[in-house]
């Protein structure tokens, strides 16, 4: 582990410490610092000056990534009572990478690129009509249909004038390196990430429970009343799991070569079930189904990390550097080759723009200390 990682693992409880006008040295007794690191820490918590000679090396970071989460912790009602320490802890972050830069930890020479092929994700999607026809959508290719349009950006369905005696499916389907949002004729706003792939009506039948399938990858509801659809309840089906939708917003994680599917709720009420069994969510809860063992758990989880990619970033808290290359290998449509693989356990703690190129990103990763070179051919990125 880095040392900046373990600097902003102690950060939120740093920043409470300084906020209550605290002595945060209670908080530096740990094993994993020296006596030296503990002292040059301290200094910088309370000298103004050497704050401010870290501007340069701010620039590295994405600011409007950063201010996004700043804003989301104090705007987001779950979270609202800790912005003023979660701003903090940001700040302490700051203090850690010139700590970082001290320490000589970023490398002495430039990493090896052979070839970079690899793009910046961007909206994108496949339409496949209730007559088999596949339509491309993205910047700069309009449609109109008989039942919904598009600016290349989303897709927007009618809502029916007459009603809808019969269901016609439309599939919209979302590759590597893409994203998209679709309005269903509900009025149910749905955004896909990379590599997903979900079946809908174009419209629905009136008093009918409106049901949609996420057959593969990753996505976030804001389901459409039932109140404002004659009572209709509203299902999401993936693989063996059912989701009951009681007016919410939600993100389900059900990609085809992972065992788990993760639903995280953000608003309102969801009832998950699995087989025969049932589990309600509150705001805040994530339910995890191992498909493996049919065994689902239920955890409490920062929201926001959950779902800040439908926002353009990439918010990483306690996760492997494993985890996070699988996520960016979607976003950036790229391979990725551990050839240490000791690294594939190491942890990253951090907020990357999707925006930024992958260059940036590998960069990034590797002034914090977690690799310490890598390698990108044509699209397969090494990590050395």
């Amino acid at each position: 582990m880095s040392v900046f990682n373990k600097i902003i693992k102690l950060s939120n409880k740093t920043a409470k410490s300084l906020l209550k006008n605290k002595p945060p040295k209670k908080l530096l007794k740990s094993d994993l610092f020296s006596e030296e690191d503990k002292n040059y820490i301290l200094n910088e918590l309370t000298n103004k000056e050497a704050v401010e000679k870290q501007n340069a090396l701010l620039k590295q970071i994405d600011a409007e990534a950063d201010w996004k989460v700043v804003h989301k912790k104090i705007t987001n009602p779950v979270r609202r009572i800790n912005w003023y320490y979660a701003a903090a802890a940001i700040l302490v972050a700051f203090i850690a990478v010139g700590y970082l830069v001290k320490q000589n930890f970023a490398p002495k020479e430039p990493p090896q690129i052979i070839a970079n092929n690899i793009e910046v994700g961007s909206d994108k999607a496949t339409l496949t009509l209730e007559d088999g026809t596949h339509v491309e959508l993205g910047k700069g290719a309009s449609f109109k249909g008989a039942h919904a349009s598009s600016d290349g950006e989303n897709l927007i369905y009618n809502k029916p004038n007459t009603k809808s005696t019969q269901i016609a499916y439309n599939y919209l389907t979302i590759p590597r390196g893409g994203q998209f949002y679709v309005e269903l004729s509900d009025g149910t706003k749905v955004w896909l990430n990379s590599e997903s792939k979900l079946k809908y009506p174009v419209s629905f039948v009136d008093g009918d429970t409106r049901k949609v399938e996420l057959i593969y990858g990753e996505a976030y509801f804001d389901v459409s009343p039932s109140a404002e659809n004659k009572g209709s309840k509203f299902k999401v089906y993936n693989n063996k799991q059912e989701i009951k939708v009681l007016g919410t917003e939600f993100n389900v994680k059900a990609y085809n070569e992972e065992f788990n599917i993760y639903t995280t709720l953000v608003e309102g009420k969801v009832e998950v079930g699995y087989d025969a069994k049932k589990q309600h969510l509150i705001p805040g809860q994530q339910a995890n189904f191992d498909l493996q063992t049919n065994l689902f758990s239920v955890y409490q989880v920062d929201v926001y990390n959950e779902t800040s990619w439908r926002e353009g970033i990439f918010s990483f808290e306690n996760k492997s550097l494993k985890e996070i290359m699988t996520v960016l290998s979607r976003w950036y449509d790229t391979e990725v080759v551990f050839e240490n693989k000791a690294l594939e356990k190491e942890e990253f703690v951090g907020v990357l723009g999707k925006k930024q190129s992958i260059v940036e990103i590998l960069k990034s990763i590797q002034n914090f200390g977690i690799i310490s070179d890598y390698q990108i051919n044509d699209k397969t990125i090494i990590l050395k």
